[in-house]
């Protein structure tokens, strides 16, 4: 026959043991019935088992103090596949007791155990071979088929549950030894672990009975105790307060006596002022009757006088009326004036440019008549006719000069009349007089 693998045989023993420890935890966490806790001793077994598999196959990593084997690596790398993995991770690494790298991973699988979840987070560490091969053999348990075959029997662990104490545990130093008594039993070891079992199962019913009743008298213990330290505390400051207020009564009693001597005080001065102001009021009063007739000649005075003023004042208004009037008259006809003397000026213009068109055929008429001889005596009659022409336009523009200067005048004249009517702009009509006179 030909020699088997070493490490195939390791491989095969231990799915043997783990196929025994996860059968033989969920028989007899099922027919305890309980919670399990760190002391039970299947549950103990089967962390020993799944502490060997995991180390089968680790390579050997170099460090500081020498050569070693960590568990803590791979299962490390399980909270970057899942995020929810990262509360397990982050509560092992926040526990002050662990010290060493084992000690996380053995914390980590019993956490993961008591969250349901050590199986689904094997699987997806089982699944990334790229990532396992950094930390494994070839050989290994967990790259082989044998890994996911331990995997899927972990599924079977979601029906128990536990709750165990990671934070007191000594993790770090613990030796994991492989009871194999346990799976190689007879049937007389079988009755006796039955009744050893029972025995065991009536003790811890006592314990958790005595914890829970522990437990409760603890905590009415510190209700009671919180309750005697609110009624002690409540108690002094009823003390303080009724001694503030007993000297707050002495001080109210001492201040009503002495308001009641200050109150009798207070009415002997005030019927002795009363008296006075009686005296006062009734001299006042004659003296307001005697004043009283003076006042009432001043008022019917004061009426008469605000009747002539108003009277006054409406005479003024009418005349400010008729100025007003007066004054949209007087802009009207400015109005036209400066239209007039406009149109006067635009004709003179006009002439203007008459008389230097016919100044202009005078010059070349004159000069036409020096170099042609023969039409001297037409050119002389054209010469006294424009010149005639000329005569009647500078005739008639001195004509519109004396119209307009007779314009200006009357203008000037009805401006200082206007001047002379107005009782206010002085200043306005200054400069439209200026203006009219450019």
């Amino acid at each position: 026959l030909a020699l088997r693998d070493p490490m195939s045989m390791e491989r095969t023993n231990l799915l043997n043991m783990a196929k025994l420890s996860i059968k033989g935890l969920i028989e007899s966490a099922l027919s305890f019935g309980r919670t399990l806790d760190s002391d039970y001793p299947p549950l103990q077994q089967f962390f020993v088992v799944m502490e060997h598999c995991l180390k089968h196959g680790l390579k050997v990593k170099k460090s500081f103090l020498g050569y070693n084997k960590s568990l803590w690596g791979p299962l490390e790398m399980v909270e970057k596949l899942c995020p929810e993995a990262g509360e397990i991770a982050a509560s092992v690494r926040d526990l002050p007791g662990l010290k060493t790298p084992l000690g996380r991973a053995r914390a980590w699988l019993r956490l993961a155990l008591m969250q349901k979840r050590l199986a689904d987070y094997l699987r997806l560490l089982i699944t990334r071979k790229d990532l396992l091969s950094d930390f494994y053999d070839n050989s290994a348990v967990m790259v082989e088929e044998e890994g996911a075959v331990i995997v899927g029997l972990l599924v079977g662990l979601n029906v128990i549950d536990a709750n165990l104490c990671v934070k007191g545990e000594d993790l770090d130093t613990q030796v994991g030894v492989i009871d194999f008594s346990m799976y190689l039993k007879n049937d007389i070891d079988d009755y006796r672990s039955g009744e050893r079992n029972g025995q065991i199962a009536a003790i811890l019913d006592q314990k958790n009975y005595v914890e829970e009743l522990n437990r409760q008298l603890n905590s009415s213990v510190h209700g009671l105790q919180g309750r005697v330290d609110n009624l002690e505390k409540s108690n002094s400051k009823l003390i303080e307060e009724l001694a503030i207020a007993k000297n707050n009564i002495i001080k109210l009693q001492e201040e009503n006596h002495q308001l009641r001597n200050e109150n009798t005080i207070i009415l002997i001065k005030a019927q002795q002022q009363l008296e006075v102001t009686q005296v006062d009021v009734d001299v006042e009063l004659d003296t307001y009757k005697q004043s009283r007739q003076g006042l009432d000649e001043m008022y019917n005075e004061a009426r008469r006088q605000l009747r002539e003023e108003c009277q006054l004042r409406q005479d003024v208004e009418n005349e400010l009326v008729v100025q007003v009037s007066m004054k949209q008259e007087m802009d009207l006809a400015m109005k036209l004036l400066e239209k007039d003397i406009h149109e006067k000026q635009d004709t003179l213009i006009g002439l203007r440019h008459q008389l230097d068109e016919v100044k202009a055929i005078n010059v070349e008429m004159y000069t036409k008549m020096q170099t042609s001889d023969d039409g001297m005596k037409q050119k002389n009659d054209m010469i006294t006719r424009l010149e005639e022409k000329t005569n009647q336009i500078t005739a008639t523009m001195k004509l519109l000069e004396q119209s307009d200067k007779d314009l200006l005048s009357q203008t000037r004249t009805l401006a200082m009349s206007f001047v002379k009517c107005a009782s206010t702009d002085t200043e306005n009509q200054y400069k439209l007089v200026k203006d009219i006179s450019f």
